[in-house]
């Protein structure tokens, strides 16, 4: 017997996503590759790769905007995100699909190295690395409650809760964090990933906006026709005539 059959689960749910793949593969290769070098070669790495105010705006490297999302400087963030990356994030890309599950990412991510930096190089002064999937992650789990508010989640197997709880309680944490630490910089990334998720799972998205305009647009354009012809403006012709299938589109 199947394991769907002996215990009503789809395995497939359980399966990492192609998207979720990349992102924890880029973040893994990056990262690992910078806690296992030795002093030199981390200053290198975040030389070319770190996202800081410094390397933006004084030396002009604005791809590490990009690059910064995969190099986590922590070990444990290391394993939360492949954990989240695992569990809650494929459940998005299945419902989205990969193509806009991975601009999603892209967005988010660039969004919070972008409020990151400019927030530490006008506000506060301090140099401080943007970097990781942190971000992200946060922006899914937003994303993750706005589009599953009612769904029901068991925390790690132990708390059940639902979408939108999840996303109170772990945001909660996230604040916390970041005024016991002081770590404004990336409080300020974080809620920027955080409002652009908002932003692009509520009906408010600029997405569905274009879209429901395309779509308004196509009805304006659209005709009732008998027998090849429109009536007046684009209308069907007042009189009925007789029905005469030959005449009709099908």
């Amino acid at each position: 017997m199947s394991v769907r059959g002996r215990l009503g689960l789809d395995p497939s749910q359980f399966r990492i996503t192609p998207g979720a793949l990349a992102l924890a593969l880029g973040e893994l290769a990056v990262s690992l590759l910078w806690l296992a070098s030795p002093p030199t070669v981390r200053a290198t790495l975040d030389t070319w790769l770190a996202a800081t105010p410094s390397n933006v705006f004084e030396h002009g490297r604005v791809w590490t905007l990009v690059t910064g999302a995969f190099l986590e400087l922590n070990f444990l963030s290391i394993i939360l995100h492949m954990i989240i990356l695992w569990s809650f994030v494929p459940t998005l890309e299945r419902f989205w699909g990969t193509a806009r599950f991975l601009r999603f990412a892209a967005i988010t991510s660039v969004a919070a190295t972008v409020a990151g930096t400019v927030f530490g190089r006008f506000v506060t002064g301090d140099n401080v690395v943007i970097g990781g999937l942190n971000p992200f992650v946060d922006a899914a789990i937003v994303a993750f409650g706005i589009t599953y508010a009612r769904q029901p989640v068991q925390f790690f197997g132990v708390l059940p809760l639902t979408g939108r709880q999840l996303m109170y309680g772990i945001l909660g944490v996230v604040a916390v964090g970041v005024l016991l630490q002081g770590d404004w910089n990336n409080g300020v990334a974080f809620a920027a990933a955080c409002g652009a998720a908002a932003l692009m799972t509520s009906k408010w998205s600029p997405m569905l906006a274009w879209k429901r305009r395309k779509i308004a647009r196509a009805r304006a354009k659209l005709s009732v026709m008998q027998g090849g012809k429109s009536g007046p403006s684009g209308r069907s012709a007042p009189s009925k005539p007789k029905r005469d299938d030959s005449r009709f589109l099908n």
